[in-house]
């Protein structure tokens, strides 16, 4: 077989705040081609790329190496990288075989030679329950395992307390609703756009408001004070949940979109509460310790509950490698709806 374009998607520049901009801040390149059949293994193994998440955090890897909250800067000239899911087409390695799925940190580009698999982030999936290969990299992948872990590790749920969840139709939040409605939870969940909050709603949160038109502070005072707050904005919602927060609540924060693409932050004012309100406030990352100790529960349990339709969850599918600037664009405005995909190839 003669070489085949092996697309990619390069980090072309660093971008200390604004929004991504596609074919600028990152651009696809076809200038490279792989033999499949001959190409080098070295004891590792050859992937096609079937599908690649975009996700928030990867806002802050497009910062440069120097900036305090990036998460490790993508190398310039070289592919971006993220959760994904691929089949392996050739192996030397014992672990896997030709024909078997496999979920890892991928290198944006159609082929991928892995020399191994490098930690438990990297798993054979067995799908027994045949869902979408694209779910392995939303809520049966890191964003699932975020929700999960964050919750198991740090909520210590009470039937009958509340909770509040910020960007609740994304798939860490939705997933958070859905965790905290089985714990027999009262729920409040904030995204926005109207259609988002009726997707909340239809997935058990009990309160669900736009925030753009509808002010946090407002509903929580009516509906709280809240016990649980799972935090993906940060800002004003943060402060608003502090002063919310019935006494010895959980706090989890996951992530703080408020300012990943400005220099600007926004001075919470009250943190002086957490101490009167003797506040618990914990950092949930999906990787380290957590991820050790609950990786092989999430794999027993959730997929079979997405399978049951226990565990819901929408996607924003872009179909191309080449549409991943695109997709970087739309996670940053909220412009997606649902977990944000690129099915890079069919099997």
């Amino acid at each position: 077989m003669a070489p085949v374009t092996n697309g990619r998607v390069l980090f072309n520049e660093y971008l200390p705040t604004g929004y991504p901009i596609p074919g600028k801040t990152v651009v696809y390149d076809t200038s490279e081609t792989i033999d499949l059949e001959n190409v080098a293994l070295n004891g590792g193994f050859l992937v096609k790329v079937l599908v690649l998440s975009i996700d928030p955090y990867q806002r802050n890897r497009l910062k440069a190496p120097s900036d305090q909250r990036s998460y490790g800067s993508f190398e310039l000239g070289k592919p971006i990288q993220n959760f994904g899911v691929g089949v392996v087409l050739r192996s030397e390695n014992s672990a896997v075989k030709a024909g078997d799925h496999v979920y890892g940190q991928y290198d944006f580009q159609q082929y991928v030679i892995v020399p191994e698999l490098p930690s438990r982030i990297w798993r054979v999936l067995e799908n027994k329950e045949q869902i979408p290969w694209s779910a392995y990299v939303g809520v049966a992948g890191m964003p699932g395992q975020t929700a999960y872990y964050g919750w198991k590790e740090y909520a210590s749920p009470q039937k009958g307390e509340v909770a509040f969840v910020t960007t609740g139709a994304g798939p860490v939040g939705a997933t958070v609703i859905q965790l905290a409605k089985a714990d027999g939870l009262k729920v409040i969940a904030s995204a926005g756009s109207d259609d988002k909050v009726e997707y909340m709603k239809s997935i058990g949160a009990d309160v669900a408001f736009n925030y753009k038109t509808t002010k946090t502070s407002d509903v929580l005072a009516k509906e709280g004070p809240i016990h649980v707050f799972w935090d993906n904005v940060g800002g004003e919602s943060f402060e608003a949940a502090i002063e919310h927060a019935a006494t010895g609540a959980r706090l989890l924060e996951c992530g703080m979109i408020t300012v990943y693409n400005t220099n600007e932050t926004y001075t919470v004012k009250n943190l002086f509460q957490i101490i009167g309100k003797e506040l618990h406030v914990h950092g949930v990352m999906v990787a380290g310790p957590l991820h050790e100790k609950y990786v092989d529960e999430f794999y027993e349990t959730i997929p079979e509950k997405i399978a049951r339709g226990e565990l819901k969850y929408k996607e924003h599918v872009l179909h191309g490698l080449d549409k991943a600037g695109q997709g970087l664009l739309d996670v940053q405005t909220g412009k997606n709806f649902g977990k944000c995909v690129i099915v890079v190839a069919e099997e």
